[in-house]
C-alpha cells in the first residue's frame, strides 16, 4: 500500500481533473493517482536510457570497448558472427 498524500489545487486545474475523471468513469483521487504512476513509469524509463547511452558513450570512447565490440561482432541469420 502507498503513501497518503494531501495536495492543493487550483479550482480550475480541479475542475478541469475532475471533468477527465468523471470522463474515464472514475474518481478524482483515482485519476491523480494514475497520472502520477505513469509520470513515475516514464521518469524510470527517461532515467534508465540516458544511463545506457552514457555507457553506450563511453564504451564507444573506450579502446578496451572498441575492442570488444570488434571481437564480439555482429550476429547473421545463421547465428554465426560476420
Amino acid at each position: 500500500m502507498g503513501h497518503p498524500l494531501s495536495i492543493r489545487l487550483d479550482d480550475d486545474t480541479q475542475t478541469t481533473l475532475e471533468d477527465a475523471a468523471k470522463s474515464r468513469g472514475i474518481g478524482l483521487a483515482t485519476y491523480v493517482r494514475e497520472l502520477a504512476a505513469n509520470e513515475a513509469r516514464r521518469l524510470r524509463r527517461e532515467r534508465i536510457r540516458a544511463q545506457s547511452r552514457a555507457v553506450g558513450a563511453f564504451v564507444a570512447s573506450s579502446p578496451e570497448g572498441q575492442s570488444f565490440y570488434a571481437d564480439w561482432g555482429t550476429p547473421t541469420t545463421d547465428g554465426e558472427p560476420r
